[in-house]
C-alpha cells in the first residue's frame, strides 16, 4: 500500500522529508510559512497550536505514569514555530546549533519563547493570521519546558513528546553526563514504544518482552490504549509503522546505534534494570 501522507520539507534537504512518497500533479498543499507544506487533505491532521496538542501530551505524561515514570515536576509545553525553535535551541546550546532539523527540545535554561495560541485560518494557499504570544519560562527545577515544531501529524508529535519527555525525566532523577549515544537512545527506544503502544493491538503488544520501568523480567507489563479516542485510521496506523521504522534504522550514531543498543538491553533487561545499570556506570548492560 502507498501511503499518500504529504508533509514537505525544504526541497533543498530532501533529508529532512518526513516521508518521501509521490504525489499526483494536481495536488494542491498549504504553505506554511517556513519552508513546509501540507496537502489540503493532510491539514485538518497536524497538531497546529499549543492548546490543541495540550490533550496528546497528557495523555503521554499518562503513558509515563502507566510505566511507573512519573514525572513529579509540571513541565510546561509549547508548539512553536521553526525558527522559534531554532533560535531556542542556540540559547540552549550558547550558539549556533548544525543540527539539520530541530523538531522537539527540552529546555534546562530559562528563556522567552513565543508560543503559537490558535490554529492559523486557510487563506488561499498558505495560512493567515497565526497567533503567537512571548512566555516567558522560568526555571523551577532541572526542566524549564519541552517545545515542539507546530504542523506535525499527530502520531510524530507525540513521539518527539515521548523523547523530549525521557530527556525531562533522566535530568529529573539525576542521570548526569550520559554520552548523547546513551541518552539519545534511551529516549529513542520511549518515542518507539509509545507509537508502539498506538498502533499495535493490545494482545500483540502484551505478549511481546516487558519493558515497564516496573519490571526487570518478562513478565506483563502496563500498555495503554491509544490515546486517541475512537482509535486510529489504517492511514494513520501505517504512518505510525513508518516513524518506527524510522526510528529503528536511523543511521546517525546517537540516534541510530544508540537507539539499538538501548532498545536490545531493554529486550533483554526490562527498563528498570536497563536505567539503574545506566545510572550506575553512564552506558546500557550487554
Amino acid at each position: 500500500m502507498l501511503l499518500h501522507f504529504n508533509f514537505l520539507e525544504l526541497p533543498l534537504q530532501p533529508q529532512n522529508f518526513v516521508m518521501q512518497i509521490l504525489q499526483p500533479r494536481n495536488t494542491k498543499y498549504m504553505s506554511l510559512g517556513d519552508g513546509r507544506s501540507l496537502c489540503m487533505e493532510c491539514l485538518d491532521s497536524a497538531v497546529m497550536d499549543t492548546g490543541e496538542c495540550q490533550p496528546l501530551y497528557h495523555s503521554i505524561r499518562d503513558y509515563y505514569e502507566g510505566m511507573n515514570m512519573k514525572l513529579d515536576q509540571q513541565i510546561p509545553m509549547l508548539l512553536v514555530e521553526r525558527q522559534a525553535l531554532n533560535e531556542a535551541m542556540e540559547g540552549e546550546c550558547k550558539g549556533p546549533h548544525h543540527m539539520p532539523e530541530t523538531r522537539g527540545l527540552c529546555l534546562s535554561e530559562e528563556q522567552t519563547v513565543s508560543s503559537i495560541l490558535r490554529r492559523p485560518r486557510i487563506g488561499g494557499h498558505r495560512l493567515l493570521d497565526m497567533r503567537t504570544q512571548p512566555q516567558k519560562l522560568t526555571r523551577r527545577c532541572e526542566v524549564t519546558a519541552i517545545l515542539v515544531l507546530y504542523g506535525l501529524p499527530r502520531l510524530l508529535t507525540g513521539s518527539i513528546l515521548a523523547h523530549e519527555l525521557m530527556h525531562g525525566w533522566l535530568r529529573l532523577k539525576g542521570y548526569r553526563n550520559l554520552s548523547p549515544e546513551v541518552e539519545e537512545g534511551i529516549c529513542q527506544v520511549m518515542s518507539y514504544l509509545w507509537l508502539e503502544s498506538e498502533i499495535l493491538p493490545a494482545s500483540t503488544r502484551h505478549a511481546q518482552p516487558s519493558t515497564s520501568y516496573a519490571s526487570s523480567s518478562s513478565s506483563s507489563s502496563y500498555r495503554p490504549p491509544s490515546s486517541k479516542k475512537g482509535g486510529i485510521s489504517h492511514t494513520e496506523k501505517k504512518l505510525g509503522e513508518f516513524f518506527m521504522h524510522q526510528i529503528a534504522n536511523d543511521t546517525s550514531t546517537a540516534y541510530g546505534d544508540g537507539f539499538r543498543t538501548a532498545y536490545k538491553a531493554v529486550n533483554k533487561y526490562g527498563l528498570r534494570q536497563t536505567l539503574n545499570h545506566i545510572r550506575l556506570t553512564g552506558g546500557f548492560p550487554v
